[in-house]
């Protein structure tokens, strides 16, 4: 049984976000970047001084990585592209399922070794949702098909472990992963919530191998151990937490991601500050996040 967290929660940005998501932390900067998918928007936020700056990147944003000074990597709704963050260029440079209007890019995540792994979503009820991995030679993989909503994804500290959500599945899924190769096998289910009402989103994982799942509809952020095995709940004032991602100097910081797109008046109002950005400090290390 898991226990009720203690943390004390800060609301460190009142962003009001229609779609929070995909946060990452610059060791470099000491900066928290993320998204507002619907918005068009990368955001980048200082916690030291409160302030936060974004870019208007013009197109639906789902996923990004740092890759080298001053430029991130960017998903965008069929595109792969770079961002400069002193000039706010836009650089798309591979498309990706262009062919398949109802689908767009997603979550993504740079594994150890710096290659770009994103996964797309599709629209309808159909399967027709991938995962790809993106090397650093410009090739593009195709590592899993037949998704719905590709999502929360991260690598054990091993490295031997590979993690992949399904969100309207309900599902973790764990695979093998050959840090050598890239290559993913042997899924299996990690975390099944086909009994909750809600539905498993972004995740981070710690230093001791735990992971920490956002619950889209769930008001909060479930920690699981390594097993699979619900050990923590943290309790959330909003409605839709998207992601998580550890920061500070130390990875000790869990900042969390929300959204309010759909809400109805109602639900916006017993859930205020939806949309903005959360962080408590924790006891565990986090990971550091990988650059491309």
């Amino acid at each position: 049984m898991s226990q009720i967290s203690q943390y004390p929660l800060q609301n460190v940005l009142e962003a009001r976000a229609r779609l929070g998501e995909g946060p990452i932390w610059d060791s470099t900067r000491n900066v928290i970047y993320w998204v507002d998918i619907h918005n068009h928007r990368v955001h980048q936020f200082n916690p030291a001084t409160g302030k936060d700056l974004f870019f208007d990147v013009g197109d639906v944003v789902g996923a990004i990585a740092t890759a080298g000074k001053d430029r991130l990597i960017m998903a965008l709704r069929h595109h792969l592209a770079f961002l400069n963050t002193q000039t706010g260029k836009v650089t798309p440079f591979l498309e990706i399922e262009a062919n398949l209007p109802e689908n767009r890019l997603n979550d993504g995540k740079c594994d150890p070794q710096g290659r770009f792994w994103i996964g797309s979503m599709c629209s309808s009820e159909k399967p027709q949702a991938n995962l790809y991995r993106y090397d650093r030679d410009g090739s593009l993989h195709v590592m899993e098909t037949g998704l719905t909503i590709s999502n929360g994804l991260g690598w054990s500290p091993d490295q031997k472990t590979f993690y992949l959500t399904d969100s309207p599945k309900q599902k973790i899924y764990a695979y093998d992963f050959n840090s050598v190769t890239g290559n993913i096998t042997n899924r299996r289910i990690f975390v099944d919530l086909t009994h909750e009402s809600f539905y498993p989103d972004g995740l981070t994982i710690d230093s001791q191998g735990n992971i920490w799942s956002a619950m889209w509809d769930g008001w909060c952020v479930i920690r699981f151990n390594p097993k699979g095995k619900e050990i923590l709940r943290i309790k959330l004032p909003v409605q839709l937490p998207t992601s998580c991602t550890f920061g500070g100097e130390d990875l000790q910081t869990l900042y969390i991601t929300t959204a309010s797109v759909g809400l109805s008046q109602g639900e916006i109002e017993k859930s205020f500050y939806s949309g903005d950005l959360f962080a408590f400090k924790t006891d565990i290390n986090g990971l550091p996040a990988y650059t491309f």
